[in-house]
């Protein structure tokens, strides 16, 4: 049994995440999204969502079905 003080933590992000999360998670640059969003690569509804409060979020399950469409 692994002592309390060497318990190992795992944290999974949420189903939407903020873009400098989406860069840590997939390697994209927040400026590279932007631009996939801005040309329509990314649809919205699809890859992303904008918060209530106007921040864009990232569908990570989305990203996952487009990068296995490829």
């Amino acid at each position: 049994m692994i002592p309390e003080s060497e318990a190992l933590v795992v944290v999974a992000p949420a189903r939407y995440v903020l873009l400098p999360v989406a860069n840590a998670i997939t390697g994209y640059s927040v400026k590279a999204m932007e631009r996939k969003i801005e040309r329509g690569d990314w649809p919205e509804g699809k890859l992303w969502k904008r918060a209530p409060d106007g921040h864009i979020l990232i569908d990570m399950m989305g990203y996952q079905r487009w990068v296995e469409s490829r």
